[in-house]
């Protein structure tokens, strides 16, 4: 019995001594592959260190390029799941576009058919003047004229002319240009050359100009300068009524009261109501009001009112509101107060008229 005891003592100090030295095996086993380790990777981070900050900007603008993308794909997405959102963000218009008319309808009231952005050069043929090739790219006769420095109808067949897009000036912008400067030049509306969807700027916020490039001046005109050219007579423009004021073509009465600055066309579906003064708004006709907030796109504050029948109109850049979504109002209600919030260079009413959804020209209505 002893002796059995004897040899299970044994037996239990070899396991121990075998696993003590085991132990001791794997741990220098261990020990030496770390050592192998830490001397590659010292290679390793002495290379990328003299070669530190060599693709830092690729890498850093590909990231960040990375993260935008994937933000303009999911963002419309959520925006468009998001809980009481009933906006679908892919068919909201951008600041350039919001001022651009539908012409499905005829009663858009507008002549231009040819929606462009670029001077269009066109060869002269037989039977060319300068009034017809006017009409056919929608532009006035003095447009061609003042673009090609001719004078009368002496265009000869072979000639090539410059065909501005719009009727007005072509101007290149020189160092110290502004908006209000070229259109104080032009004699025409600072406003107009912000809303023309085809011009763009450095800044659309404050609608820097770059030097050099190509600023197209709507209704602009060509003012003679020099020693024998007399003083500029400024256009006539076209005075309001007092707002509230109805006139005999219908039920609808002027919104305000100003200086009409600009009028509809096909990039601008409304007429523009230009006064220093900032006096009130009143809603052209009864109706519920179903907008009255900031409105992103370039009107900033907006107001929106039903009037029943597929008929609605619009105010835009206002300063103040006086109402509320879901308010009823009575024709000549003041709604708010003039003011050039948005995409706006100074106070003015932006005033828009809808049938069914298609905006026509307001003047039809209010003259």
């Amino acid at each position: 019995m002893n002796y059995l005891y004897k040899d299970f003592l044994t037996l239990a100090t070899d396991i121990k001594s075998f696993s003590l030295e085991l132990f001791t095996f794997l741990v220098n086993v261990l020990h030496l592959q770390f050592l192998r380790f830490e001397g590659v990777k010292n290679i390793f981070v002495e290379v990328l260190y003299k070669q530190r900050g060599k693709m830092s900007k690729r890498l850093i603008h590909s990231g960040m390029a990375g993260l935008a993308a994937v933000g303009i794909a999911i963002a419309p997405v959520v925006a468009k799941e998001f809980p009481g959102r009933s906006v679908d963000p892919w068919n909201v218009s951008s600041p350039s576009a919001v001022l651009s008319a539908s012409t499905d309808k005829p009663d858009t009231q507008t002549s231009f058919t040819d929606k462009r952005g670029e001077i269009v050069d066109y060869t002269v043929i037989e039977g060319d003047t300068v009034s017809s090739i006017a009409e056919k790219f929608g532009v006035s006769s003095d447009t061609i004229r003042w673009q090609n420095d001719i004078t009368g109808d002496n265009i000869k067949v072979g000639q090539n002319l410059e065909i501005p897009p719009v009727t007005g000036m072509v101007h290149k912008v020189q160092k110290g240009d502004t908006v209000e400067s070229i259109a104080k030049q032009y004699d025409a509306s600072a406003q107009a050359i912000v809303d023309f969807p085809f011009n763009s700027f450095a800044n659309d916020e404050t609608f820097e100009l770059a030097i050099g490039q190509t600023v197209y001046v709507p209704d602009g005109r060509k003012v003679e300068t020099g020693f024998f050219a007399g003083p500029a007579t400024p256009r006539a423009r076209q005075s309001t009524p007092d707002a509230g004021t109805v006139v005999a073509s219908g039920s609808f009465v002027w919104p305000t009261g100003g200086i009409i600055s600009q009028y509809f066309s096909w990039y601008h579906p409304g007429v523009d109501i230009a006064n220093n003064a900032m006096p009130n708004v009143v809603a052209a006709d009864s109706g519920r009001i179903i907008w009255a907030g900031w409105d992103s796109t370039g009107y900033g504050n907006k107001i929106m009112i039903d009037h029943g029948n597929g008929m609605r109109t619009l105010y835009g850049h206002l300063s103040q509101f006086y109402v509320v979504v879901g308010q009823s109002v009575n024709r000549g209600d003041a709604i708010g107060r003039m003011g050039s919030t948005g995409r706006s260079t100074g106070p003015h009413l932006h005033f828009e008229v809808s049938r069914d959804g298609v905006r026509f020209n307001p003047l039809t209505i209010l003259q």
